[in-house]
């Protein structure tokens, strides 16, 4: 048998010098002590569904999880290098004498849902990895001004807008060689010295390419080559083509126009429209990135090739820049600041307005005063009498100053200010504040809404234009896991022969996901959901379905009553799904009470008899046969010997049932 290796598990042994195996087919603990466990020896049979019942408090999650669990993680991070090992830290050795047959870990328990408010069920599963490679492949964009698909652009195509700029205007060429990637790029820098370029622009700064240029290798850069600097006049329509042919070869198709936005407020409304915003908006030096990619004829929208990072809200290329890929906003509340609309707007209905004794804070009645003289009401009537104009004025502020009346026992001052209203001036307050305290209590007027500029939706409006049979991803997100079953099931009928091609191998990951999750009983479930309002068992099953998804075979997989909040309806799926996951090659070991799955098991473990001190010992074992014969307590419910009857009279509440 020397250099002989079989799949299975082994245990060797050398035997005058002949090395020997010998199939470990069981999981043998001796002597656990940890927590109740009264010094507890059990084999558990490998590549088999264990079930281990009893007692709540008699030692099943104390053998399952901090003893077989735990030796088994402690195992496998000893295996790891002292180098990887410095940053998981040390794991103490459970109090058993020792385990034999341990395979690597994995507990899949109800407190493992993850707490970061970006995680989705969609991102915990993967399927939204899948759907972003999906949408950046085979996606088709559309103009998010409604105008249709979008199209690849021409060099003729960017000349001519570039010759729409008012005469006069200052235009720079510049190449964006690289585009928000770590790094110091010296050899970039050298290259581009070497084709002849003397300045670039890196992180909107210009330099000379000789310069030090500072860069941190840790954080993302964008490199532009300043290809050629020219005023917009008659006569240089083969300069600017030459330039612009440069600049997309070196951008490997794109360009990026910066001009002076003031310069163009005397252009005619032909231009394209979203120059002509971009301009309006800041009168300040304007930067279009243009793309032999993607244009739109009818408004210049213009975006770069599409990439799956594009279609993340954790990245700064896709998430909406309002809401920074969350999908809502915390923000100050009017209707929390003022809950009360019969109070006088000037005399305590503004809530942060008034100390807690019930006095209003100096200064703010003057302010409100003032206001209400420059847009025309009176500041001492109650809320509920004030025009909405008045009301829009104290919230969100005016352009123009207010003058305020200021008194001083005898005297009176007057002085001209800015109001910025009532919202801006606590949002100031809160994020200037170093006092806990302070924030604390400005946080009760706070509430989450939905992002006013994406809807709840996470991703720029031109991401959301990418659409796939009709649907962008984030309207498929929102599907419920059996809608979204049905939509790619059909969606090979709705897409082009080239399409299909491509989207192939991403579809058919995306439904093995799917109905991995309909399996478990959580087809009701939004991709879109927030992984933060799952419930512990539903964030277990989400693991589970994940696990089998994953196609490990050889691991020990221990769960903990993964039934909880299950209906009796999808049982059965549940435990098919366990069954699959020890048909891969696994061992799973389940602490449940549920009759159907403990029926179902290959091996069944009962800890007793009673719980706390009372517990910890092994009661009962064996296959479902055995354990039924074994006259346990267990078994004797699940024989029907004993039953938990009906009581004949049930208590009344002590309030009646509101519906």
């Amino acid at each position: 048998m020397n250099g002989l290796r079989s799949k299975k598990n082994y245990n060797f042994v050398y035997i005058s010098g002949v090395e020997c195996g010998m199939p470990q087919d069981k999981i043998v603990v001796v002597g656990a002590r940890e927590n109740n466990l009264k010094n507890v020896t059990v084999e558990i049979p490998r590549d088999k569904l264990v079930v281990i019942t009893g007692l709540s408090g008699s030692g099943k999650s104390s053998l399952a999880f901090d003893t077989i669990y735990a030796e088994g993680q402690r195992r496998y991070v000893e295996s790891l290098s002292a180098y990887a090992r410095q940053f998981l830290g040390q794991m103490d050795k459970p109090d058993v004498d020792h385990i034999e047959g341990l395979s690597p870990a994995v507990s899949i328990d109800q407190k493992s849902a993850s707490k970061n408010p970006r995680s989705t069920v969609g991102t915990v599963t993967e399927i939204y990895d899948y759907l972003r490679i999906l949408y950046a492949r085979a996606g088709v964009p559309y103009c998010p001004n409604g105008h249709g698909p979008i199209e690849r652009q021409s060099t003729d195509q960017i000349v001519d807008v570039a010759k729409e700029l008012p005469e006069g205007t200052r235009l720079q060429i510049l190449a964006p060689v690289v585009r928000g990637r770590k790094g110091e790029y010296k050899s970039v820098l050298q290259e581009i010295n070497k084709a002849g370029y003397v300045r670039v622009r890196v992180d909107g700064q210009m330099y000379e390419v000789t310069d030090d240029i500072p860069m941190d290798r840790y954080k993302q850069h964008t490199i532009e080559v300043i290809v050629d600097r020219l005023v917009v006049k008659e006569g240089i329509e083969r300069r600017l083509t030459d330039s612009i042919e440069a600049a997309l070869k070196m951008g490997k198709g794109l360009v990026t126009l910066s001009y002076d936005g003031a310069s163009r407020e005397g252009q005619g409304q032909d231009a394209p429209a979203t120059h002509r915003l971009e301009a309006d908006a800041t009168g300040e030096v304007v930067d279009v990135l243009f793309s032999e990619s993607y244009s739109c004829p009818e408004c210049g929208f213009s975006m770069s090739d599409l990439e799956p990072r594009m279609f993340s809200f954790n990245s700064p290329y896709g998430a909406c820049p309002e809401c920074t890929g969350l999908g809502t906003k915390t923000e100050f509340d009017p209707d929390l600041i003022c809950p009360d609309p019969n109070k006088p707007l000037r005399n305590g209905a503004i809530l942060p307005f008034v100390y807690k004794s019930g006095e209003v804070k100096e200064w703010w009645p003057e302010m409100l005063d003032a206001v209400g003289r420059a847009v025309g009401f009176d500041a001492s009537r109650p809320v509920k009498e004030i025009p909405e104009k008045g009301m829009n004025a104290v919230w969100y502020g005016l352009s123009e100053p207010i003058t305020v009346h200021m008194r001083y026992g005898r005297g009176e001052r007057k002085f001209n200010t800015r109001w910025e209203g009532v919202l801006a001036s606590l949002k100031k307050r809160y994020e200037q504040t170093d006092s806990e305290w302070v924030k604390n209590d400005l946080q009760q007027y706070m509430s989450t809404k939905p992002c006013p500029v994406c809807q709840g939706r996470r991703l720029k409006p031109e991401v959301l234009a990418v659409k796939l049979a009709g649907r962008d991803i984030s309207t498929v997100t929102n599907l419920s896991v059996e809608d979204c079953l049905a939509f790619f099931s059909g969606l090979a009928k709705k897409l082009t022969k080239r399409q299909l091609a491509i989207a192939e191998r991403a579809v058919k990951e995306i439904l093995e996901r799917l109905r991995f999750l309909e399996n478990v009983g959580l087809g009701y479930l939004t991709l879109d959901r927030n992984a933060r309002t799952l419930a512990g068992g539903e964030a277990q099953r989400i693991r589970l379905a994940t696990q089998i998804g994953s196609g490990l075979m050889g691991c020990l997989y221990i769960l903990d009553e993964p039934s909880i909040g299950l209906h009796q309806r999808d049982n059965r799926k549940l435990i098919e799904t366990l069954l699959r996951l020890r048909d891969l090659g696994n061992t799973v070991i389940v602490v449940e009470h549920d009759e159907e799955t403990m029926l179902s098991a290959d091996w069944l473990i009962e800890l007793g008899p009673g719980a706390g001190e009372h517990g910890g010992k092994v009661v009962a074992e064996g296959t479902v046969e055995e354990f039924l014969r074994s006259g346990c307590e267990t078994a004797q419910y699940l024989n029907g010997e004993k039953e938990i009857e009906v009581p004949l009279a049930r208590r009344q509440p002590r309030t009646p049932s509101p519906v």
